[in-house]
């Protein structure tokens, strides 16, 4: 299973938490439109005999193209790619853009996954937060969008300054009255040379409660898991037979190719990331030439990034595949490891994979940062 991940930089205006690549003048978004359809056909045979199972539109805000240019980017995927029979198919949108009459107009589409961007249902959350949408178009694109799509997740974020924990409860609650099947959930994080970390800087606003964070994530996770949710990677919850197969497949270290600007690509040996520059990719692309950086990854690297993204999620640190894809030596560094996580409750072993506890999880980055193997070649 491979995935296509197309990365539309365009957004109505600037999230004051957001570091990703993106404009917000459209000025470009026909050329930008075309130079992604000619990306998509350049790198067909990167996946000459690979089945794409998943097709992608992250940002930015894929939802300020229309349908007629995302219809056109999705033929170019199927025109140039061996696409299964039943892919799955996502947008990330934000409730501004998703009026009734677009949400039947994407029900119409190949589009088959909606991942919206609500962040919170209150108002001064997302004032501070700079969203370009209130908490009215929430709950109004919401109550649409179950009526024409079973697959839709929602975008929540905890450890909001001044937030409560009863407000952060409410949060989940109102997300679950619409009976969606997949929640995402992220920590309030200060990412360098955004507004929010200017603001903090300044005194503006408060930096961010790790504390707060913290004990909101268990709210999220206690509530959420009552309620059937599968909390199957650290930021992701959904039911049965709702995970994202698009973000499973990274988090298993299937192929990837990234397209678009600053879109981030990936073949087991090689990440490779394209230019963050609007204008560059655009130029490039029209002469024919990919805009990108390719990293060749060393045992060891793939070894970190196995263990970084194996331990956020349910299934863990397969030992089996260290010793079979790494060696014993990668193996017995990483028992030596995990040894006094384990000891202190943070880490356990099931079924020859090591796992992150309960009360590990919140922790799982900065453990599996222990984990590491220092590259030495």
């Amino acid at each position: 299973m491979s995935g296509i991940y197309i990365h539309i930089p365009f957004c109505k205006q600037a999230c004051h938490y957001c570091d990703f690549h993106f404009s917000t003048s459209l000025k470009k978004r026909d050329e930008m439109v075309e130079a992604l359809a000619k990306e998509i056909e350049l790198r067909k045979d990167e996946f000459k005999n690979i089945i794409v199972e998943t097709i992608y539109f992250g940002g930015g805000t894929p939802s300020v193209l229309n349908n007629k240019e995302l219809e056109f980017l999705i033929d170019t995927v199927y025109k140039n790619y061996n696409v299964s029979n039943d892919p799955e198919i996502t947008l990330e949108a934000n409730p501004d853009d998703l009026s009734k009459d677009r949400i039947i107009e994407l029900s119409k589409s190949p589009i088959n996954r909606l991942s919206i961007g609500i962040q919170s249902f209150f108002e001064d959350d997302l004032k501070l937060m700079n969203r370009a949408h209130n908490a009215q178009e929430s709950k109004n694109c919401l109550a649409e969008a179950v009526k024409y799509f079973n697959n839709i997740s929602v975008d929540l974020i905890y450890g909001i300054q001044n937030s409560t924990n009863n407000r952060w409860l409410q949060n989940i609650e109102t997300a679950l009255s619409y009976n969606v099947p997949h929640i995402s959930s992220y920590a309030l994080t200060v990412e360098s040379k955004t507004v929010l970390a200017s603001f903090i800087e300044k005194g503006i606003m408060d930096d961010v409660d790790d504390e707060l964070a913290h004990e909101q994530f268990h709210i999220l996770k206690d509530k959420l898991e009552a309620e059937g949710f599968i909390h199957y990677e650290l930021s992701n919850f959904a039911k049965e037979g709702f995970f994202s197969r698009n973000n499973s497949a990274y988090w298993q270290g299937k192929s990837y190719i990234g397209i678009g600007p600053s879109a981030h690509s990936f073949n087991g040996e090689e990440r490779g990331c394209n230019v963050r520059n609007n204008s560059k990719y655009i130029k490039a692309i029209q002469q024919n030439k990919l805009p990108m950086e390719v990293e060749t990854l060393t045992k060891t690297d793939q070894y970190n990034e196995y263990v970084m993204t194996g331990l956020r999620t349910i299934w863990g640190v397969s030992l089996v595949k260290v010793e079979s894809d790494f060696g014993s030596l990668y193996k017995d560094y990483l028992l030596e490891q995990a040894e006094v996580f384990i000891n202190q409750h943070l880490l356990y072993i099931e079924d020859m994979h090591i796992k992150v506890s309960k009360e590990g999880q919140f922790l799982s980055d900065g453990i599996a940062s222990e984990l590491f193997k220092v590259n030495t070649s």
